[in-house]
């Protein structure tokens, strides 16, 4: 290896997930993790005092999400990459990334190889999106333009049409009143991937509990 490692920050909320990601790092010597935070206040404190090449930075976060703490990352941290290494799948969640200065989105499915090449690219200035990710980009990139560029809104402004096929199983699973653990049984899926669903489906629908999102849901099926 050649030059001084690439100086990292770690943002998730998660200690055993941070310190597992940390050891991976510290554990290549292309990298040294010279900071962790496990929420946006944290991170930006961190990243104003580090001022890290490369920022990995969790979407979800108690409080504030990550993709609402790009902006204030990014003043104060001017010359930092952030990465976002997240479970969310949602094109929202990625085009507000994208929108917000973001140099990748990467799931934290991705293999360790994948994040490295990420970490090293973004020093780079290029950009990289999980292969999972790759078929929302196109329609994410529409999601930019309508909002850099002033695009009417679609006819049919109904939100439950903004939520995905699986948010929309999701939902049919909660007007029937089962709980997190249930629809993760039922659907093969994480826990915490429903968690970060049904937020998902609560912002979208401007809904601010799940018995609402009941109610909604059964309103429009009964």
């Amino acid at each position: 290896m050649t030059g001084a490692p690439i100086r990292v920050l770690v943002v998730d909320d998660h200690t055993l997930f941070r310190r597992g990601l940390k050891a991976l790092l510290d554990g290549d010597e292309r990298f040294v993790v010279v900071g962790e935070a496990g929420d946006a206040g944290e991170a930006q404190r961190q990243a104003a005092a580090l001022q890290p090449d490369v920022i990995l930075l969790d979407n979800h976060l108690p409080g504030v999400n990550g993709v609402d703490a790009l902006a204030g990352l990014r003043e104060v941290a001017p010359e930092s990459r952030v990465l976002m290494l997240t479970v969310s799948e949602d094109e929202s969640d990625l085009a507000a990334a994208l929108r917000g200065g973001a140099r990748g989105y990467l799931l934290k499915t991705a293999d360790s190889d994948l994040l490295a090449s990420a970490i090293e690219r973004a020093m780079q200035g290029a950009s990289t999106i999980s292969p999972e990710m790759t078929g929302k980009l196109v329609n994410a990139f529409q999601t930019l333009r309508t909002g850099t560029e002033g695009a009417e809104p679609a006819a049919d402004a109904d939100p439950i049409h903004s939520l995905s096929p699986r948010e929309q199983q999701i939902l049919s699973h909660i007007a029937r009143g089962a709980s997190n653990k249930e629809i993760a049984r039922a659907l093969d899926i994480a826990e915490t991937t429903v968690k970060i669903h049904v937020q998902h489906i609560l912002r979208k629908l401007k809904l601010s509990s799940r018995v609402q999102a009941a109610v909604y849901a059964a309103a429009r099926t009964g």
